[in-house]
């Protein structure tokens, strides 16, 4: 049976508590699925947070087709998370985010990976559909983590 798909927010967290949750959970792979991976969050930065993950011994990719594009991230931030969904879903329809999400799938089956985003609460979080849309195919459980 293949790993479960796992999660993680940073919102709250600082960059050792996220690597090691990744380390406990045994993480190989960081997926970032955020539109723009840039964080004033110190650590958190695409090229920082790729370099702190290689020192752990943890991978990273990040797959810009699988962020929430604009309107849906000022949804989220108005705390209209429906809204955000909706628009999500609907630019997953997209051929670069459908590509991009064929290509988390395939790194799901074959790699413990873990999908980062922002928010905390991967209820609140389009994480959590991008897990569900994976575990749709490959029948993996999702997991949590919280840093």
């Amino acid at each position: 049976m293949a790993a479960p798909i796992l999660t993680i927010g940073y919102e709250g967290a600082t960059i050792d508590g996220v690597v090691g949750a990744l380390r406990a959970a045994g993480t190989e792979l960081l997926i970032d699925v955020r539109a723009v991976p840039q964080s004033r969050k110190p650590g958190f930065s695409k090229r920082q947070l790729a370099a702190g993950l290689d020192e752990a011994g943890i991978r990273y990719l990040h797959l810009v087709g699988l962020g929430t594009p604009k309107p849906g991230r000022d949804a989220a931030r108005a705390g209209r998370p429906d809204r955000m969904e909706a628009i999500f879903r609907e630019h997953m329809t997209s051929d670069r985010a459908q590509a991009d999400l064929a290509q988390a799938r395939g790194l799901a089956r074959d790699a413990r990976v873990c999908l980062l985003c922002f928010e905390q609460d991967p209820a609140q979080c389009h994480r959590r559909l991008v897990a569900e849309m994976v575990q749709a195919e490959t029948g993996q459980e999702i997991v949590h983590l919280h840093p």
